[in-house]
């Protein structure tokens, strides 16, 4: 018989280790789908372009449902699911970009909004004024946009649909979207930074 105290406590975990479940590898599927969907634009493989650009699409779906239906959100999931989506969207026009398939204008403008956020909220954080992204109305709607001419773009030039006028009112819809959300952003941003919106939520 073992006397009492001849063994040392067991040391307990106080880490937090990172909560990994099925939507977020979902997720890192669709970040694993970006360099090869830029690789099939760059290499002229619209066609196969497409399918898989619709499959990353229906894992968004997926993982977005899962997370919601059985609870399974995770920190993880809130950062790799948006992150997932903007390396998709800003790889696949700077692909079409580099092929003319769209307008030089609307690939900076749209990978310049990115960025642009990006280091305004790193900025902030320097600042120890930091801030939460939430997205507005007209962010969102510009993110759909963005996806739609992207999936109309890959689905004419693999399959040869004729869509050159809806593709021509997309750009200009989303060209204006996307300057419209820099705007609002940059106006929530400022108006934080100067105090007059205290704890203001950030368009994302």
């Amino acid at each position: 018989m073992r006397r009492s105290g001849t063994q040392p406590p067991r040391r307990q975990d106080t880490g937090s280790p990172v909560n990994i479940n099925i939507p977020n590898f979902i997720t890192l599927g669709r970040v694993m789908s970006v360099p090869v969907i830029f690789w099939l634009l760059l290499s002229g493989q619209s066609k196969f372009a497409f399918i898989v650009f619709v499959c990353a699409g229906i894992s968004d779906a997926i993982d977005g449902y899962l997370a919601k239906r059985f609870n399974w959100r995770t920190e993880l999931g809130a950062y790799l699911d948006p992150l997932a989506d903007k390396l998709l969207i800003v790889s696949i026009y700077i692909a079409l970009g580099v092929r003319n398939e769209l307008p030089l204008w609307l690939v900076i403008a749209v990978v310049s909004r990115d960025i642009l956020i990006v280091l305004a909220v790193l900025l902030s954080w320097l600042m120890d004024q930091p801030v939460r992204i939430k997205p507005l109305v007209v962010s969102k709607i510009n993110t759909v946009s963005q996806i739609v001419l992207a999936a109309v773009v890959l689905a004419d030039d693999g399959f040869g649909f004729g869509l050159e006028n809806t593709r021509l009112a997309l750009v200009w819809i989303t060209g204006t979207l996307t300057f419209l959300s820099l705007a609002a952003y940059l106006k929530a941003w400022f108006m934080h930074m100067t105090g007059y919106e205290s704890g203001h939520d950030m368009p994302g």
